[in-house]
């Protein structure tokens, strides 16, 4: 047993100095091999690698996974009405560069992430503090983001550092403007409503105008029409009682007077204080429809 002993020992030392000389390289990791403190090699590639043992060589690992920076609480950033605003952000990084990012920052990621952080305040000032609250809230939000995210990702290049995306995730008024930038919001609300029912009066008038004067129109068309179909009525008549007082002017007489009797006698109680013997009566009493000789003063 004394004789494998040391047989087992040096087989233990074996296997220790070769475990050294092997490592594995992940799907998330990107791998810096040391040469006597220098850098030799980057990994980025999975899979099984050999190295001389420490101290002659040793790997430094970093993650290249994507990561998320998120604010823990919201910036106070003034626009350019002086007024702040809360503004809540997040962005995405990664490591592009793990040799230039290991010479920066070394293997510790929170130094990278205090320094975007950094980064990504003197951007989101510089793209807010030139606009207006409105334009911030609405109108250039992605313009905003486009800003932040070019002079980050310019600035984060040099420290091997790829920034893939920053969002304003919320922004907020800051509590001393909430009122005021509400009553602002109010007021030009009910300008706007205003405006709108003016404009919709304005419009019910002219329609109203324009349909008043296209019915005084079609009236004033039709009774022309009717007055010039009565017209034509009328003298058609005329032309056919001119007609029948040729043929015979008695008859018609007779019944021009038959016409005077009926319209003088319609109403009930209606009494005529006029001679028997005028002109009016001349067929009174007459059934052959001759007419009685009026007496001759």
């Amino acid at each position: 047993m004394q004789r494998f002993f040391p047989v087992l020992i040096g087989l233990v030392i074996v296997l220790a100095v070769l475990s050294s000389c092997v490592f594995v390289v992940r799907e998330r990791d990107a791998v810096l091999v040391f040469a006597l403190g220098e850098v030799r090699e980057t990994v980025t590639t999975p899979g099984l690698y050999f190295k001389f043992p420490p101290p002659f060589e040793n790997v430094v690992r970093l993650d290249k996974r994507l990561q998320t920076i998120e604010t823990n609480d919201p910036e106070r950033i003034q626009t350019a009405e002086k007024k702040n605003l809360l503004i809540d952000s997040f962005v995405k990084w990664r490591i592009s560069d793990p040799r230039l990012f290991y010479v920066t920052f070394g293997a510790n990621d929170r130094a990278a992430v205090e320094r975007l952080q950094a980064q990504i305040r003197d951007a989101l000032n510089a793209a807010v503090n030139i606009r207006t609250v409105k334009e911030v809230v609405s109108n250039e939000r992605d313009t905003i983001m486009r800003e932040i995210l070019n002079n980050v990702a310019d600035r984060a290049k040099p420290l091997g550092v790829e920034v893939i995306d920053v969002r304003l995730r919320r922004i907020d008024f800051a509590p001393e403007i909430s009122e005021s930038v509400y009553r602002r919001m109010e007021a030009e609300r009910k300008q706007e409503a205003n405006r709108l029912r003016a404009t919709g009066t304005a419009d019910s008038e002219r329609i109203r105008a324009q349909a008043d004067r296209e019915r005084q129109e079609l009236l004033a068309k039709a009774y022309a029409q009717a007055q010039q179909i009565k017209g034509e009525g009328d003298a058609r008549a005329a032309g056919l009682y001119a007609d029948a007082y040729g043929k015979n002017p008695e008859f018609y007489s007779f019944y021009k007077s038959l016409e005077g009797y009926r319209a003088a006698f319609a109403g009930q109680g209606d009494a005529l204080v006029i001679s028997p013997k005028s002109e009016f009566f001349k067929y009174w009493g007459q059934a052959e429809g001759q007419a009685q000789p009026v007496p001759q003063r």
